[in-house]
């Protein structure tokens, strides 16, 4: 949606084809009996890129999507005991970590001015088109060698600063933003929790999925194309040029075609193995793939007292986190998210009810697990995890359900239903990652999660303005000459 935004900004004649009948993909509204639930995203992170995008068009990205910064933005209950409600008042989050680790406290300052200086570097890096290994050893790139630690993991990174486990885990479980264990995850992310505290976690009124809808509204304004209900069944090739896309209503010829969708499943779906030698099956069979999530979003009577955002630690979260990533397994106490949104807002219920959004980190598909049979038994584990949290009487209380477990993703065509596309590791980034200018094909670029920089909602939204800039360029578009419209 953004990169339909900001093509049809620069002139250029914008399509967009939507497989469901509703806009958004992951970040999109269920909405069930007068209850309103986000699908996916529920932390509105970092707006700078978003609001500087709307800002390209014209507009307040504030006066477009009201939306309320939260404090605190998030509780984190550990099993082992103790909690902390993040704030982004810094002298009240000391204050807080200083409850479990009156050493660690001292060190949060050190942390957010580290990675200050460490975000004010990479940030070029992760909003620019990175497409070749030799952009790794510009003298530039060199220099921040020393800041990235690249031989450290986020955990290990975390423990230069803070001696309690806990405390690390509240700099670190951010990671599961990229499907990822800070345990494996690289030491840049540690830059994730900074941007909470330093630029804050806001709720966009009726929810992550309204910021969707608003730009699609805005976007046919602009004289955008929006079908939905068109899956894109088939693509037509030229050689190595796409100059087609074929759904069950018609084809649309264009002259540069942008993918959103999860890149190994478009990839398998729609492109012959023939013309993409970078990424053909048995690469795409190698690479690491994000955890899946196992989903409950429960309509129910009466409130709820706990915060918007609330993170269960396991009393075994590394174990919890090996069962994910290396054994493919359920865990006897898995660590979970909560969002009980109607602390702030309550337009997302009817009067007198509450929405509840329960997340359990799980593998992404695999033999191991069969999901026909773990759906009903993971249910009533996750009902557990939440009396954890106070909630004794929750399932009589429910009105409405809905489950979705990794199968259900990936009939969301998500490859392997990994929630969170592919892995963040060493060598699935920067130039190692899908490139948004697409190699492999003439007049082909990505956006979304897929590619560089990867998943996130703002990252996303950076991956979007990296991709407009590289086709309009290739395009040689100019600001609202329709003389010279091209097709997208």
């Amino acid at each position: 949606m953004a990169t339909a935004l900001q093509l049809a900004n620069s002139g250029l004649r914008v399509t967009l084809l939507e497989k469901q009948h509703y806009v958004g993909g992951r970040t999109s509204a269920l909405r069930d009996q007068g209850f309103t639930f986000d699908r996916g995203p529920t932390f509105f992170l970092y707006p700078r890129i978003l609001e500087e995008i709307f800002a390209s068009l014209g507009r307040d990205l504030y006066q477009e999507i009201p939306m309320q910064r939260l404090d605190p933005q998030y509780r984190l209950a550990f099993a082992t005991g103790g909690k902390i409600d993040a704030t982004p008042d810094v002298a009240r989050l000391k204050e807080q970590v200083a409850q479990i680790s009156p050493r660690d406290a001292q060190q949060v300052d050190s942390f957010l001015r580290d990675n200050r200086t460490k975000l004010k570097h990479f940030a070029p890096i992760l909003e620019n088109e990175f497409s070749c290994w030799r952009q790794l050893f510009t003298p530039k790139m060199l220099s921040l060698l020393p800041l990235v630690k690249v031989h450290r993991s986020l955990e290990q990174d975390l423990r230069s600063y803070f001696h309690d486990p806990r405390v690390r885990l509240s700099f670190s479980f951010q990671s599961k933003y990229l499907g990822m264990s800070p345990f494996q995850c690289p030491s840049l992310f540690s830059i994730l929790s900074f941007l909470e505290y330093e630029y804050g976690v806001f709720h966009p009124t009726g929810g992550c999925s309204r910021v969707s809808e608003r730009m699609a509204e805005i976007a046919r304004e602009m004289g955008v194309d929006i079908r939905l209900g068109e899956e894109v069944q088939k693509l037509r090739f030229s050689g190595r040029k796409v100059t087609g896309a074929i759904t069950c209503k018609g084809e649309y010829a264009c002259d540069a075609l942008v993918i959103n969708a999860d890149f190994a499943r478009a990839m398998l779906r729609l492109v012959p193995e023939s013309l993409r030698p970078r990424w053909n099956n048995r690469k795409l069979g190698r690479c690491k793939y994000s955890c899946s999530t196992y989903m409950l979003y429960l309509g129910v009577k009466g409130s709820v007292d706990l915060p918007h955002h609330v993170i269960y630690f396991s009393s075994e979260y590394e174990q919890n986190l090996k069962d994910i990533t290396d054994h493919y397994r359920l865990s006897r106490d898995p660590s979970f998210y909560l969002q009980n949104a109607c602390m702030t807002d309550p337009s997302l219920a009817p009067p007198g009810c509450s929405t509840l959004y329960c997340l359990v980190p799980v593998p992404h598909l695999h033999p191991n697990l069969d999901w026909q049979r773990e759906g009903a038994r993971l249910r009533q584990v996750a009902f557990e995890q939440m009396a954890r949290l106070g909630l004794y009487d929750l399932e009589s209380r429910v009105i409405v359900e809905h489950q979705v477990t990794p199968d259900d993703w990936a009939a969301m065509e998500i490859h392997r239903g990994a929630t969170f596309s592919m892995a963040h590791t060493l060598d699935q980034m920067l130039f190692l990652r899908p490139q948004n200018r697409y190699q492999d094909l003439d007049g082909v670029y990505l956006v979304g999660g897929s590619t560089h920089p990867g998943s996130g909602l703002p990252v996303i939204y950076s991956s979007a303005r990296i991709t407009c800039r590289a086709l309009t360029g290739d395009l040689g578009a100019s600001w609202r000459e329709e003389s010279q419209l091209a097709k997208v």
